[in-house]
């Protein structure tokens, strides 16, 4: 006979289920543990990565600053500590970093970032950079040789004699030119840090010195700066027939008196007013010559070829020359001495709170190719 095991009642001891409580109570006090350390750690991340966004914010708005590291350049650094402070109070390596070893004057350049910038601006304002060949220079003065004669021959029999022959060479040389201006600013204006110092200076050096410049790459006179296209006496003129009616004919023949290299290669040239004017001619089947560019980023087209638009050329009058048409890359160029270079005065307007900045540019410019372009003539009456 079995025995069975003994009644268990309610009243008995469980000492199975008190372990389970224990167990369950100790597994609650790691699990709540764990997660108030989680959510503590999470906490600190968070509030670390909220501290390095705010550092990277504050080091975008410091002057000069376009990201985290800029300020570590070291000419960065030194440029903006001659700003502020001069020469005096930059360190030996500083100055090492911003002298310029042919400017005996004692220049300082702007670094990368600022010249960059001074270098985007003149081209917005000049369009004949957009068009011309730009190059660097180390030199005053530039000479290219150039072919001004071919070699001939002719057709001969078997032992008829051979003429000589040669091609004559020549020079095309660019003069570098200097343009230079000043701007007064104040000492308050230096010592805020919220204010963007290299917007300000690059701004105003780029706006005049583009105007200067883009003034004299199209009608310059050769005294202390670039012969202009316009005053180029070496190019081709053809006339329009007309003191101040423009006509599709005068286009279409300044435009095939250039040889076909330069044609198919070439650009108009020509002011707001003007192209008015040449927006409203008409082909003998009532088609516009003047087409508007489907792409964005295009210039328009006149006569199938880019139209570039200068302020400084002239309108439509007696006398003028208000078109140009040609290949500006091979016959235009522009050579860069010196970007800019400037020299702190804290002298000179010292009693009215002021430091001047002294800017100043070297560049040289000149036709190279003058059969490469064609200029329109208006009737001198």
């Amino acid at each position: 006979m079995n025995c069975l095991p003994p009644l268990e009642t309610k009243n008995a001891p469980d000492d199975a289920a008190d372990e389970v409580k224990d167990a369950l109570a100790a597994l609650t006090q790691s699990v709540d543990e764990k997660v108030t350390e989680a959510t503590a750690k999470a906490q600190k991340a968070h509030t670390d990565e909220i501290k390095a966004l705010r550092g990277e914010i504050a080091a975008l708005k410091r002057p000069g600053a376009e990201d985290g590291d800029t300020e570590d350049k070291p000419e960065v650094k030194a440029f903006w500590g001659f700003v502020r402070t001069g020469t005096e109070g930059l360190q030996p390596d500083e100055r090492k970093a911003l002298i310029v070893s042919d400017d005996t004057r004692g220049g300082f350049l702007a670094p990368e970032q600022f010249e960059a910038q001074l270098q985007k601006e003149l081209v917005e304002i000049s369009p004949i950079r957009q068009a011309a060949r730009v190059t660097q220079t180390t030199a005053g003065r530039v000479v290219w040789p150039r072919r001004t004669g071919t070699i001939t021959a002719r057709w001969v029999g078997e032992t008829e004699e051979r003429t000589r022959t040669e091609p004559t060479y020549g020079q095309a040389a660019i003069d570098v030119h200097e343009m230079a201006a000043y701007i007064d600013v104040s000492n308050w204006l230096l010592e805020d840090s919220a204010i963007d110092l290299a917007a300000e200076l690059s701004s105003d050096f780029a706006e005049e010195f583009g105007r200067l410049e883009g003034e004299a790459f199209l009608a310059g006179d050769g005294i202390k700066k670039p012969v202009g296209i316009l005053n180029d006496a070496s190019i081709p003129t053809v006339p329009n027939g007309h003191a101040t009616a423009v006509s599709a004919d005068a286009l279409i023949r300044l435009m095939y008196d250039l040889p076909a290299t330069y044609r198919n290669r070439g650009s108009w040239l020509l002011n707001g007013g003007t192209i008015a004017e040449y927006r409203l001619l008409k082909d003998a089947n009532g088609r516009f010559l003047w087409q508007d560019s489907i792409q964005v980023g295009q210039p328009a087209s006149l006569l199938g070829r880019p139209v570039i638009e200068a302020v400084d050329m002239p309108g439509i009058e007696a006398d003028a020359t208000p078109v140009i048409y040609g290949d500006f890359n091979t016959g235009h160029r522009i050579v860069d001495r010196v970007g800019l270079s400037v020299l702190r005065d804290p002298y000179t307007v010292a009693t009215e709170g002021l430091v001047r900045f002294h800017g100043r540019r070297r560049v040289g410019s000149g036709v190279v190719r003058p059969d490469a372009f064609r200029k329109l003539k208006m009737a001198t009456s």
